[in-house]
């Protein structure tokens, strides 16, 4: 048993225990219920609830959800439209973003999946200082993927 300043009162009986936190106007709440003896603590139950989801609102407050943002590129991707996904990619990065390059072979671009490559490869090398490849460039059917994600800031 726990007092409710934080002293040891030692091992007691439940009814001496519960009878000590009606005398202080305090509840009588198990800390640990699942160790030998179980632990209790008089403590005001109502404020430790409170302080409870304080701190989890807190904690969730902190959280940063990272979405994956999508760039689709083409093997016949000129420097310009090349530069302007660039971009886009790296405002993405900056965000906290992760970002999965796409490009979708169609026709008789599926016997030149070298050009694909070719062309990731380019991309992850501009974004180098920005990203690291989280899983390197790799051909699933007719779509090849690569995913990029924002190196940690020191």
């Amino acid at each position: 048993m726990i007092g409710s300043d934080g002293t040891q009162l030692g091992v007691m009986s439940i009814a001496q225990a519960l009878d000590k936190a009606a005398a202080s106007n305090l509840d009588l709440v198990k800390i640990a219920p699942q160790a030998s003896p179980p632990v209790c603590k008089i403590i005001d139950y109502g404020k430790f609830r409170f302080e409870q989801a304080k701190r989890d609102k807190e904690a969730r407050k902190n959280q940063r959800i990272v979405d994956v943002k999508e760039i689709r590129l083409s093997l016949n991707i000129d420097t310009h439209d090349f530069n302007t996904k660039l971009g886009h990619a790296t405002r993405f990065l900056k965000d906290g973003d992760k970002v999965k390059v796409s490009i979708r072979f169609r026709g008789r671009e599926m016997g030149h999946p070298e050009h694909g490559y070719e062309i990731m490869k380019r991309f992850s090398e501009q974004l180098s200082e920005l990203a690291n490849v989280e899983k390197p460039a790799k051909l699933e059917g007719r779509n090849m993927l690569m995913f990029l994600a924002a190196k940690p800031v020191k």
